[in-house]
């Protein structure tokens, strides 16, 4: 496991981590934390998930008090759409740069909350950057969005949303669904028995979404 530190690079962009692959066929995960995550949070849950997968997993550069996130959000729920939107490109010239220097393919994003929400928005902006999404309690990132085109080409998602989430606006599973559908995308939405955290059900789903792609 190494942190890069190179220079006048977009690698520059996320401190992060990246763990080479040790097992040929998997794709290589693109880990994104929740908030007051960092680059260490999802290392294990994604050798877990996709043994042997490399593992691309950056820090948010936004801090909303001591805790890291994607981009930064006006009240519980209310995301700042211009900041999501350069954060997003941020994320895809970093990715972009990751793949040049560590040499993998498109990565699948696995993320988490406003890991998840960023990966939603890197969807619907910049097709192409990811190879496919597990989106777990994913909410909808962009609500000023232009109309979605055909851009995704069946890109593989996966969202889990939880039953019980105090945090997701009610239907925002459905609408994030929809809209990348609507897109070109190849989405499986799942709810599963639980509030905003983790259980073993979404891991369960995302193993099995995961293998089938390698």
């Amino acid at each position: 496991m190494s942190i890069a530190t190179k220079s006048a690079s977009a690698l520059d962009l996320h401190v992060h981590r990246f763990v080479p692959a040790t097992a040929p066929g998997r794709p290589p995960l693109l880990l994104l934390h929740g908030t007051g995550g960092d680059e260490t949070d999802l290392i294990g849950l994604g050798q877990a998930l996709s043994p042997g997968s490399a593992l691309l997993s950056p820090r948010g550069n936004v801090l909303e008090g001591r805790a890291p996130r994607f981009f930064r959000r006006l009240a519980e729920g209310v995301l700042d759409q211009d900041d999501v939107r350069r954060r997003a490109g941020d994320l895809a010239a970093f990715v972009g740069a990751a793949r040049e220097e560590y040499g993998i393919a498109a990565p699948v994003a696995l993320g988490f909350s406003n890991g998840a929400n960023i990966a939603a928005a890197l969807l619907q902006l910049h097709p192409g950057v990811l190879a496919g999404a597990v989106l777990l309690r994913a909410m909808v990132p962009l609500t000023d969005r232009p109309a979605p085109v055909q851009t995704l080409g069946r890109t593989p998602v996966l969202i889990v949303a939880g039953d019980a989430d105090p945090i997701m606006p009610q239907g925002d599973p459905e609408k994030l669904a929809t809209i990348l559908v609507t897109a070109g995308a190849d989405v499986t939405l799942r709810t599963v028995t639980a509030g905003h955290g983790l259980v073993q059900a979404d891991l369960a789903l995302a193993a099995a979404f995961l293998a089938r792609l390698s």
